[in-house]
């Protein structure tokens, strides 16, 4: 199966070489994983009379009656006429025409399928398959005929979708039993009713039936989920074994003080849930590597802040890092406020720290005399050296790519624990493939107190009364957020497009009367930091901006975001701006602006941001209509590289793929059993392949 294509009969050296150019087959296996993507019926011959303007495609049997070349230069065609017993049918060729009239006979009989059409009434095939018809095809093929995805370049070399099927049946009829071997143990075979490996490959592409084609799919779609859950589930399960990690034994003053007296409210259930798991995680001996995914407002920072003060009561320190430097300040304001009656010593690093402050900081990460440190990517900087760093959190992790995580790990030598955090709710699906590697907690309950967000959508025709909505709100002594869409590929369009709203919003909201701060990507950070402290400390009461504001600012006095172009913006997007407001104990809104002319998609999501607060039903449908390829920080593992299989429609099969995979290794983590051993054959195999990447 690891033979180089060019071995293969009718391929040879050039052939070979566009093969590996335009789709990536470079041997036998390559090309026996280039799968169809549908496949047409020609097992059967139907009758002219049976054509309809319904019908797609057909195969029929008739005699050629006519062929007569009309019109002159580039208008020139060729016009058959066949006809059965049932009817007449034109075919038509524009191009080939000297090749067709020198190779068809009037009065014989052929074979012709094509795509259907009407011309004048009439029905028509343009361009169709002919081969001259022997009473053998009574029945025609007797398989379904694959068509492939190919490219222009490898038809101009003779190898279209039709040429790439017959090397693909080829190479089948070469392959022995044992070239495919089985791979997924007897029993689950058995109990889901699996079809033989190498029976599915012979079946996925040369299907006899429909029925035949779904259950070769079936399996095949099952082995590649099944594959990824056991090699997710061996890495985090023996990393789990194998690791060492600091025991964070009690629950000490630390946290029973601030649990106690300080905590500014009940925790929600799903807080002490995660907070339960966390604690059994770090008491274990073992490295604990956890992924906090919960929807904006819910709580993490209270999280993170317990799990911070329980590594302080068994004598460890912790870490913070933020991505940006504006959300690294809000946790280390949001930290201090909530520990500035504790004797609990907290900083911040950044980029932009003073020298002398700087010093200080590295002096009492040293010595221990810091207990928790907040910060960007500054903190894995060299320098950075701790005396006893026993807990690390990354937020947003998806920011961080896995070398800067990985220089965080290093900091202790027994590595820290790690808690990774994210606000972008993940489908159950996705979590399952892209992070199965860690173990995972949701947090789906708000904290008391928080009122849902209204979301409307209204057109720009309507912009007065939304102008005269906000000036209501901030009446009542509220802010408001004007969102501009940043358009990447044209930054300069969208910066002239933000200028020009941001004179629009001043022309409704005049000075001095209102103040407006406006913040976005070309503004030195500085400024940036500037305006956007103004508007969190209530200096103006409006903040003109591009998506920079998405994660993090925390201003609990905004109650309304009016978003411009909405269509422009995905699903998540939206739903993570929106998470800005809402912040405090007030009604807060979410205003949907759009042009008149919008497309179904967009329409769509707007419709589901209008309907639901609930960020993992919004994550779900993001995931529906984008599909995980476009799905922000998920492509880190190769976890998703599934060439037949779809985690958005695939999902039950999914779960059955999770759950054999669990039960197995539960059984047999070695994979050492006589019965899982062309596994292990299989994933060792694999791994030499490529690498398993982890994602933290």
């Amino acid at each position: 199966m690891a033979s180089p294509i060019e071995y293969l009969k009718g391929v040879g050296p050039l052939r070979a070489d566009m093969l590996k150019k335009e789709l990536g087959i470079f041997t036998f296996q390559d090309l026996l994983e280039h799968f169809p993507n549908r496949h047409i019926d020609k097992t059967k011959v139907s009758r002219i009379a049976e054509i309809t303007p319904q019908t797609e495609f057909i195969q029929v049997a008739a005699t050629l009656v006519q062929l007569e070349v009309i019109g002159e230069k580039r208008a020139r065609r060729l016009i058959g006429v066949v006809k059965d017993q049932s009817g007449i049918l034109e075919l038509t060729w524009f191009q080939g025409i000297q090749w067709v009239q020198k190779n068809l006979q009037v009065g014989s009989t052929y074979l012709i399928f094509g795509r259907t059409g009407f011309f004048n009434g009439k029905p028509q095939i343009v361009h169709p398959e002919i081969e001259l018809y022997v009473p053998t095809m009574a029945g025609g093929k007797n398989y379904l005929e694959p068509v492939y995805p190919t490219t222009e370049k490898l038809k101009v070399r003779g190898l279209n979708g039709r040429q790439l099927g017959k090397l693909t049946q080829l190479l089948l009829t070469q392959l022995k039993e044992s070239d495919i071997p089985e791979n997924i143990p007897d029993d689950i075979c058995k109990r889901l009713k699996l079809m033989p490996r190498h029976e599915a490959y012979q079946k996925v592409h040369f299907p006899a039936s429909q029925q035949d084609y779904e259950l070769a799919l079936r399996r095949l779609k099952f082995e590649e989920l099944f594959i990824a859950q056991v090699r997710l589930n061996l890495i985090r399960l023996q990393r789990q074994k194998a690791s060492r990690g600091v025991v964070f034994e009690k629950v000490g003053d630390y946290f029973n003080t601030f649990y106690n007296k300080y905590l500014p409210f009940e925790l929600t259930g799903a807080q002490k849930r995660v907070l339960k798991e966390i604690r059994t995680d770090t008491a274990r001996g073992h490295q604990m590597n956890r992924l906090l995914q919960g929807d904006v407002g819910s709580g993490k920072t209270i999280v993170a802040l317990l799990s911070m003060l329980l590594a302080a009561d068994n004598g460890f320190q912790s870490c913070l890092m933020a991505p940006t430097e504006i959300l690294a300040q809000q946790h280390f304001t949001g930290l201090s406020s909530l520990l500035r009656d504790m004797p609990v010593e907290i900083a911040i690093l950044t980029g932009s720290t003073k020298t002398a402050e700087r010093k200080r900081i590295l002096k009492g990460l040293l010595e221990d005399t810091i207990h928790m440190v907040v910060g960007t990517h500054a903190i894995i900087e060299e320098v950075v050296q701790f005396k006893n760093l026993g807990l690390a959190i990354v937020d947003e992790q998806h920011r961080f790519g896995v070398a800067q995580r990985a220089a965080l790990w290093k900091k202790a030598s027994i590595p820290p624990h790690v808690l990774v955090m994210t606000a972008t709710p993940i489908p159950r699906t996705l979590a399952m493939t892209a992070y199965g590697d860690l173990d995972y907690s949701v947090m789906d309950e708000l904290p008391p107190g928080r009122q849902p967000i209204t979301t409307v959508h209204r057109y720009e025709t309507a912009r007065a009364s939304v102008m005269d909505f906000v000036r209501e709100e901030i009446a009542k002594g509220r802010q408001a957020y004007f969102i501009y869409p940043l358009i990447e590929e044209s930054e300069k369009l969208s910066y002239e497009d933000l200028m020009q709203g941001y004179e629009q919003v001043k022309s409704f909201f005049p000075e001095p009367r209102y103040y407006i701060s406006m913040v976005h990507g070309r503004q030195p950070a500085e400024q940036k930091d500037v305006n956007m402290q103004r508007f969190v400390t209530g200096d103006t009461q409006i903040m003109v901006s591009t998506t920079v504001i998405e994660v993090g600012v925390n201003v609990p006095n905004a109650s309304v975001m009016v978003i411009e172009s909405t269509e422009k913006f995905g699903l998540s997007q939206l739903h993570q701006l929106r998470g800005r407001v809402g912040r405090g104990s007030e009604k807060s809104f979410c205003i949907l602006l759009t042009g008149s002319k919008i497309s179904n998609e967009a329409r769509e999501r707007i419709k589901i941001m209008c309907a639901t607060n609930d960020g993992f039903k919004i994550a779900e449908k993001d995931l529906e209509l984008r599909g995980p390829g476009d799905i922000d920080g998920t492509r880190q593992s190769g976890a998703l590289n599934f060439k037949l299989a779809s985690i958005v429609s695939d999902k039950r099969v999914l779960e059955i793929a999770r759950e054999e995979a669990s039960r197995l290794l539960d059984e047999d983590i070695d994979l050492a059993m006589a019965k899982n051993l062309p596994l292990k054959s299989f994933l060792q195999l694999q791994k030499s392949k490529t690498a398993w990447g982890m994602i933290s």
